[in-house]
């Protein structure tokens, strides 16, 4: 008798465990469904093409997160804007899910949408942070917004709590923007963003990023700005392609092992001549 009883435990240990482990598949599976749709949401929102526009080139590049299941809501975006300026802006969504990548989706649209109304970037700001608020979302997000005029190689910018953005030129000097910015969307009604100005001269690079590029489990912000610091004052210097830039600056966050995505997006400023080609 005491070993019938045995043998039904045990039976019975072994149902528990295959039903355990069925729930722990289907609990993956799902999971993984999941991550998968919220990838696909967020390349799916990101932008095909970039503006072309003569001595003034664009280039961007994205790395998803290498930790776990994280699926971030960072984006990048550059357009034409009515008055044939270019609006550029990045950005970072809270949160590491479906969510995070359909609001992201919100953000960038509303971020263009708006700037066809009014160009200048604190006013893109402010009123993509009243119209994320009256659509009753809990999450929020940071972003850097400008305006380049091609024509004289002015940028206006304006910043939600975002990484300030990088700038080099070829005579040697470099640096972080000095801006005073404002907190990010989402939080606060009525909120103003101030905005700053700055010129881009021929070899000179402004480089944005999202903080995936400059934090992670081996590598500090201070540190991670200082890196980017170093590779645009290279490449401000050397005259190298904005494309080799990006490249570099993405292949550093890669290389330590960041915990986010990672989005850059470089501006540089080529000698003058024919119109430069880009190839997405």
């Amino acid at each position: 008798m005491s070993r019938m009883r045995s043998l039904d435990d045990g039976d019975e240990l072994l149902r528990r465990l295959r039903s355990l482990t069925a729930q722990a598949r289907e609990r993956a599976e799902l999971q993984r469904s999941q991550v998968e749709l919220a990838i696909a949401l967020q390349r799916g929102m990101l932008p095909r093409d970039l503006p072309v526009t003569p001595r003034f080139r664009l280039a961007v590049r994205y790395s998803p997160a290498y930790h776990g299941l994280n699926v971030g809501g960072d984006w990048y975006d550059a357009f034409a804007m009515p008055d044939g300026r270019i609006g550029l802006s990045i950005g970072d969504v809270q949160g590491h899910n479906i969510e995070a990548a359909a609001f992201m989706g919100q953000v960038r649209a509303g971020l263009r949408a708006l700037a066809t109304v009014t160009g200048e970037p604190g006013e893109v700001l402010a009123r993509t942070n009243d119209l994320l608020l009256s659509l009753g979302s809990e999450l929020f997000a940071t972003c850097t917004f400008l305006r380049l005029d091609p024509e004289t190689g002015t940028m206006e910018s304006a910043r939600a709590g975002h990484i300030p953005f990088v700038w080099a030129t070829a005579d040697g000097r470099s640096g972080i923007a000095d801006d005073e910015g404002g907190p990010p969307l989402g939080i606060e009604r009525g909120i103003r963003y101030p905005v700053s100005r700055s010129r881009l001269t021929t070899g000179g690079v402004f480089v944005l990023v999202t903080d995936g590029v400059v934090e992670g489990p081996k590598l500090s912000l201070e540190e991670g700005l200082d890196t980017i610091v170093r590779l645009s004052g290279i490449a401000a210097v050397a005259g190298l392609d904005a494309n080799w830039l990006a490249a570099a600056v993405i292949k550093g966050a890669e290389r330590v092992g960041h915990e986010d995505d990672a989005a850059v997006l470089v501006v540089g400023h080529d000698e003058p001549g024919p119109l430069p080609r880009w190839r997405p």
